[in-house]
């Protein structure tokens, strides 16, 4: 793969988090916080964001090299996600969401063709993984799309559908200057 065509990725990817976020800032306190039953894999509009900010921060970590090596115990694992408990409002989301990005963009800017191709190593409980680096962060789009998709279909319910966040129309907008 090759750097503009992951930061393309990325740039899509940010473009559908800033839709999915627009909708979620007009929905009520209690829409926003409500858990649900209706099929989404995070019971809630809540707890479905803070995986997908959850996501943005172990994917950074874990390509910077967090997990390079085996960290203690389970506990200790569990003690570097970011946790529904911990970000309880959508204004502490959207705060920590901007950081998160800015942080991961600023990581994608530090990749070259030969990072971008070369191997990722990584440990999480009992498992020892290993990727190319382009592989990694082609997953992470796609699970930010599996749960965009989530949520999406919760704000839709609440009224605040964001439309659509497809790869297609993000190009129409980018190459129109809309984006």
């Amino acid at each position: 793969m090759k750097i503009d065509e992951i930061k393309l990725m990325y740039e899509y990817n940010d473009w559908a988090d800033e839709r999915i976020l627009a909708c979620c800032a007009k929905v009520s306190p209690e829409q926003y916080a409500v858990p649900t039953s209706i099929g989404t894999g995070h019971a809630g509009l809540h707890k479905t964001m803070v995986h997908l900010l959850d996501s943005i921060w172990q994917t950074r970590i874990t390509l910077q090299g967090y997990y390079k090596y085996p960290l203690a115990d389970q506990a200790a694992y569990d003690a570097t996600e970011i946790h529904d408990d911990t970000i309880t409002t959508f204004a502490e989301l959207r705060e920590r969401w901007t950081i998160e990005k800015r942080e991961m963009r600023a990581y994608i800017d530090t990749l070259t063709e030969e990072t971008l191709n070369g191997m990722l190593h990584y440990v999480i409980p009992g498992i020892v993984r290993e990727y190319d680096v382009w592989q990694f962060l082609l997953s992470d789009i796609l699970h930010a799309q599996q749960h965009r998709s989530e949520a999406a279909s919760l704000l839709t319910f609440y009224g605040q559908s964001p439309g659509d966040i497809d790869f297609p129309i993000f190009l129409s907008e980018r190459n129109s200057g809309k984006s």
